[in-house]
């Protein structure tokens, strides 16, 4: 016996076995994404209290000060949105290339320093009563420049930090400071302008200094090479290139971009709850987050629990709930009804976006990963931008309720066709690259 151990710890010796720790697998467990999710959450916190107040502000100011009616203002309101798309439509392409072309975190801090700046100017404004439909105009089509330039260099940061397996979930936790933020900011702000109208906007001028500070933090990130020497102008088009190229994706992105386009009842809340819920602004501001606090819970079900099969099927459907999920806020005329199909809305929207923002980033090369996230931010923004403008039209036509329910019977139909159009999307079992076609 004594031998036996003798030869053993010999063999022990002479072919020592390397024992290797395994990478941690939860997002949070790496240093630089703590900094980009307190970042990212704050800088959502900041635009989402933005945005509640400001649309908020925008209505009233068109109904009092101006003497619009309903309709009227709520066309205005649609006007609104066009203002904040114009600058993702014009500078898209730019900012995608700028993601790819310079460091990512100097993009993203420049950025958010912009929208700090329309925080604070929004804010002395306010406090002076000193605002007018134009100002309000020039103010949002800045924060829509600012925006522009945050999603892609954003976005495409999460990749270089974490290993692709945590990637997923990694995108959950992404959606989750995002949803949190969108919970969270418009109740405080609508709150805090309850109690002095500029609070709000000093706040959310703090929040994005602290995420410009934050992004700081994060250690420098590879140098993205762009391949090839093709004029700039040309990388900027190749982005819309290797998205068409992609029938997955393709459709994925248009599917959100038309179904949120046509279903876009978010930019109507502030008529619900001025003259039909008779809510006011605090009750705005709960409207408004009720989505983000389904998509929440959503988010953090995937955070625990990452879809894993059929998940263009699951996809579809879930785009089929947000349409039913709007007809029914469009019908109701009850506060807590109204919150309730919000909430189930948002956590169809959720799901949506958490196959495609995953399949997005795990099929795009990181030489070209800027210019495809600013295509997908484009979609998701100008959905949104699109969508009020869309609201707008549709409630000067069919009154607020008519277009909500529009748009909800619209995105039902969206889907329908889009899954006859794209067969790819239901047949998608995984996160796997899907259908990968060589772009020129």
């Amino acid at each position: 016996m004594p031998q036996r151990l003798h030869q053993t710890f010999r063999r022990a010796k002479d072919n020592p076995v390397t024992e290797t720790i395994p990478a941690p697998t939860h997002p949070l467990a790496y240093r630089d994404y703590r900094f980009f999710w307190i970042a990212r959450f704050s800088a959502v916190l900041a635009t989402m209290g933005i945005v509640v107040v400001l649309g908020y502000q925008f209505y009233d100011v068109a109904r009092t000060d101006y003497g619009m009616s309903i309709k009227e203002a709520s066309f205005q309101l649609g006007l609104l949105g066009l203002a904040q798309f114009v600058p993702l439509a014009v500078l898209t392409p730019v900012a995608g290339w700028v993601a790819d072309r310079f460091d990512r975190r100097y993009v993203a801090m420049l950025a958010n320093m912009i929208d700090a700046s329309v925080a604070l100017t929004l804010a002395f404004m306010t406090a002076n009563d000193a605002l007018t439909l134009p100002l309000l105009y020039i103010m949002a089509a800045l924060h829509g420049v600012a925006r522009v330039f945050v999603g892609p260099s954003m976005s495409s940061i999460v990749p270089n930090i974490v290993p692709p397996n945590v990637l997923p979930r990694a995108i959950a936790f992404n959606s989750m400071a995002w949803q949190t933020g969108t919970v969270i900011g418009p109740g405080i702000g609508g709150i805090l302008f309850g109690v002095i109208p500029a609070l709000p906007y000093f706040l959310a001028a703090a929040l994005l200094i602290l995420a410009s500070l934050a992004v700081a933090q994060i250690k420098p990130l590879p140098k993205v090479e762009i391949k090839g020497t093709a004029h700039p102008f040309r990388q900027m088009i190749d982005g819309l290139h290797y998205t068409w190229n992609e029938r997955f994706l393709l459709g994925a992105i248009t599917l959100d971009l038309f179904a949120v386009l046509l279903a876009g009842a978010t930019a109507l809340l502030p008529v619900y709850a001025r003259d039909i819920l008779m809510v006011g602004p605090e009750g705005l501001g709960w409207l408004r987050g009720a989505p983000a606090a389904g998509a929440t819970l959503m988010a953090l079900w995937f955070s625990f629990r990452p879809l894993q099969h059929n998940v263009g099927v699951k996809m579809l459907w879930a785009v089929v709930v947000f349409g039913l999920a709007t007809i029914v806020f469009g019908l109701s005329k009850n506060y807590w009804l109204s919150l309730g199909a919000m909430s189930v809305l948002g956590a169809a929207d959720m799901l949506s976006v958490y196959v495609r923002s995953s399949l997005v980033q795990l099929n795009t090369p990181d030489d070209m990963r800027g210019r495809v996230s600013a295509v997908s931010s484009l979609a998701i923004s100008g959905s949104n931008e699109l969508g009020e403008l869309q609201s707008g039209f549709a409630a000067a036509l069919l009154g607020p309720v008519g277009a909500v329910v529009f748009g909800g019977v619209g995105a039902i139909f969206v889907t329908a066709l889009w899954a006859k159009l794209f067969p790819e999307l239901k047949n998608a079992k995984t996160f796997e690259p899907q259908f990968r076609k060589t772009t020129q």
